[in-house]
């Protein structure tokens, strides 16, 4: 069923409101995850507040979706939607990378409620989603996971082998996802150049694959329902994104991949993004 325009305005609106939670949590004169994090954020709120099987106030509940943010340096997204949806305090947002804090710079599963792998070393999400999803068939569950990666994390070898694995395995209830900015921190920063034809990479590995735009969110919330139609196959979702969506000069560069930006920096962000938001908390 297709998300109807009342649920598609909310979700608009929700994901205004995460990318602004996003850069407060943040802030400025440290440095942080900008691009990637905001490149992800619709992505992330359509997952949580659209698409997954899941219950706030029980976030150990075992028939619960999984979500595994694979590319673990843009956690502060899912940070944003576990806030928003009330797993953690929204004031707790301030304490990022704080020490002590539970909200570190890359997934910490043991301390912070609501996240379901540690993906501090990129490449290692989707091996991990695979293990989920063989949990769940093992134990008899029907959960669904759904795996968040970046285009440039697609140069570990770690992922192909796990790309192998899922559709061997029929690991239908897997949904992979990619977030694809077309940055990445160092050397050349387009992954276009050694990652194209994306679609064709993942096909001749055995999976289904959709390519959409990964700030439409009627397209994003098609693709998801799409994904879980039944077949053997798992589903790959190739989302195009824009580097630092929604702050105007973050956008499409890469030096906003971890960068430190100052309080006149901090200020036109904010700027930039209240204007969309209706207030949540």
């Amino acid at each position: 069923m297709a998300a109807t325009q009342e649920q598609l305005a909310y979700l608009i609106d929700m994901a205004a409101q995460m990318r602004l939670q996003i850069v407060r949590m943040m802030g400025p004169k440290k440095v942080h995850h900008f691009g990637g994090s905001l490149s992800a954020t619709d992505i992330v709120t359509a997952l949580y507040f659209y698409k997954m099987n899941y219950d706030p106030q029980n976030p150990t509940w075992p028939d619960r979706d999984r979500f595994v943010m694979s590319k673990g340096h843009s956690v502060p997204a899912q940070y944003a939607a576990l806030a928003l949806k009330g797993v953690i305090p929204l004031a707790e947002l301030s304490t990022l990378k704080r020490l002590g804090s539970r909200l570190q710079g890359h997934p910490a599963m043991h301390h912070t409620p609501g996240i379901e792998a540690c993906t501090g070393m990129l490449g290692e999400g989707l091996s991990f989603s695979n293990g989920l999803a063989l949990a769940a068939r093992i134990r008899g569950q029907d959960y669904r996971v759904y795996c968040l990666m970046g285009d440039g994390e697609l140069q570990e070898g770690q992922v192909w082998e796990a790309a192998m694995t899922t559709p061997s395995r029929q690991l239908s209830s897997v949904t992979a996802i990619l977030d694809r900015n077309r940055l990445k921190s160092q050397d050349d920063p387009n992954t276009a150049k050694v990652m194209d034809p994306m679609d064709q990479r993942w096909q001749s590995f055995g999976w289904v694959t959709r390519e959409i735009d990964g700030h439409d969110m009627a397209q994003i919330c098609d693709a998801l329902d799409w994904a879980t139609e039944p077949r053997t196959q798992p589903a790959m979702i190739i989302a195009n994104t824009v580097k630092g969506k929604g702050v105007s000069f973050f956008e499409g560069q890469a030096k906003y991949h971890n960068a430190q930006i100052t309080e006149e920096e901090f200020q036109r962000a904010l700027a930039e993004l209240s204007p969309a938001v209706v207030e949540k908390g």
